[in-house]
């Protein structure tokens, strides 16, 4: 039988509102691309990583992060998760344990 982790519910303490992209015509043949909001929820937040690359003369940080939320079903590519001005790309999901409990994002943040 697979181990599962137990979780104190009380570690989802974050409000994180789930984003979705939305395109729309720009009236010159093309699309502009915004988000909006799917669901406001509760999750907890584990800081991974940080990681400079050198690109074009600039250092930009990535940092990743591991984002738990309670089961989702409706995650798909390209949504983001905002925390204030704070927002997190959703690069891969999964349910961590395969009881259905929960969805773990690995998410990286996005810096202005």
């Amino acid at each position: 039988m697979a181990r599962e982790r137990t979780i104190d519910p009380g570690a989802f303490s974050t409000r994180l509102v789930l984003e979705r992209p939305v395109e729309a015509p720009d009236g010159q043949g093309g699309v502009t691309q915004s988000f909006s909001a799917l669901a406001t929820l509760w999750a907890r937040i584990e800081p991974v990583s940080a990681r400079a690359e050198e690109a074009a003369g600039t250092l930009p940080v990535t940092v990743t992060h591991r984002i738990w939320l309670r089961r989702r079903t409706d995650l798909s590519g390209g949504m983001r998760l905002r925390k204030g001005v704070r927002l997190f790309s959703i690069h891969s999901f999964r349910d961590p344990d395969e009881t259905g409990r929960y969805t773990l994002c690995d998410c990286g943040e996005i810096k202005p």
